[in-house]
């Protein structure tokens, strides 16, 4: 009897709890804690299992399976891919705008923006892959723009995903190219603007769109869908804006 009663418990506490899987871009790593704590004031029995890397590797894993519910992606044009082969249970929809920045452990003068990269002192740049990382597109699209690409390219230290462009930047190059998102976390703080780091003129790169997309094995999850929901909400879009995004 006690068995009986007790799995009635489980199934009963199941039916109003549960937990949703998702892939977030790397970028989004310091604000994401952020944004469950807000999420969990109205989901409250919802756990939010978060797994964080570069958003064409992740594409990849879901193509193949991967038991992911929601995909956070740096860009559109994954979640995009994802939806034409009918793997997502929403539309794709942009949830914030990202921006590039410039960052390096040592002070530089960057009174001549992007051509810093240029100058001799700089033996090394870190940079996201651009066959899995958006903001390696992003960057790769700012030095063709800016018509250095060929001349720095041989100095390039590719990273797997953004974040660990981020250090990369820090230890085994001399400046890297970042998510401007990734400063605003505490433990970046004594990493100081015009001294560490400079944005990107916004300029000499496409406008890094960042979409979200609940995914074909979440199409009957409730609680995918609130997160989903609430990250397209003006409360995450507050978020979002305190960590150097854009929002619309």
């Amino acid at each position: 009897m006690k068995k009986i009663i007790l799995l009635i418990a489980l199934l009963a506490s199941s039916m109003f709890a549960g937990t949703i899987n998702i892939a977030v871009a790397a970028n989004v790593s310091y604000a994401i804690n952020d944004l469950i704590k807000e999420f969990n004031k109205t989901n409250p029995d919802t756990k939010v299992e978060v797994v964080l890397g570069a958003s064409g590797n992740f594409t990849a894993q879901i193509q193949n399976g991967a038991p992911f519910d929601v995909f956070m992606s740096a860009d559109m044009k994954f979640p995009n891919t994802l939806h034409k082969e009918n793997l997502t249970a929403t539309e794709p929809a942009l949830y914030a705008q990202g921006s590039l920045a410039m960052l390096s452990a040592k002070e530089l003068d960057f009174s001549k923006g992007i051509n810093v990269v240029a100058q001799e002192n700089i033996k090394q740049i870190a940079i996201a892959n651009p066959k899995t990382a958006p903001y390696g597109v992003a960057a790769s699209e700012a030095l063709k723009n800016a018509n250095i690409y060929d001349q720095v390219e041989s100095k390039f230290v590719f990273a797997g995903s953004i974040s660990q462009a981020v250090t990369y930047a820090l230890t085994a190059a001399d400046i890297g190219f970042v998510a401007k998102s990734l400063l605003y976390e505490d433990k970046m703080s004594k990493y100081k603007e015009n001294v560490h780091w400079v944005s990107v003129d916004p300029s000499l790169y496409t406008p890094i769109d960042q979409g979200i997309v609940v995914l074909k094995r979440a199409e009957n999850n409730s609680e995918a869908k609130a997160f989903y929901d609430f990250i397209l909400s003006s409360k995450a879009k507050e978020i979002f804006n305190n960590y150097g995004y854009i929002t619309k």
